[in-house]
């Protein structure tokens, strides 16, 4: 997973509506999936893993082709996609393709 350097895309948050779910109370995963994506059952699997793992974290997924306008102001190019946004929503990281567990805890050492 890397960092949100991307300087257009710096500092850029999602709220709770925006993601039509709570944000996590430390961190929120946001997967970004479509419904035929092996991968993305997998990445599933592990960001619950986490989520149930580490305290205050949230995993939160939208199905990419229902939330096109969101998939496009992010810059989703493909799925699964995972962001990982801190307690107030900020983007910390963002990861294209399956992340391992151990990456995903490691990033959320950026959002905690």
């Amino acid at each position: 997973m890397r960092a949100q350097g991307d300087e257009e895309r710096d500092g850029e948050r999602l709220s709770a509506a925006e993601i039509g779910a709570e944000l996590g109370e430390r961190a929120t995963l946001v997967q970004f999936s479509s419904a035929f994506c092996q991968p993305c059952r997998a990445t599933r699997r592990t960001l619950d893993e986490v989520a149930r793992m580490v305290e205050g974290v949230a995993h939160v997924e939208i199905d990419a082709e229902a939330r096109l306008e969101l998939v496009r102001a992010l810059g989703v190019d493909r799925t699964p996609t995972v962001l990982v946004l801190d307690a107030a929503g900020r983007v910390v990281r963002r990861a294209a393709g399956q992340p391992r567990t151990v990456d995903v805890i490691a990033a959320l050492g950026a959002a905690v």
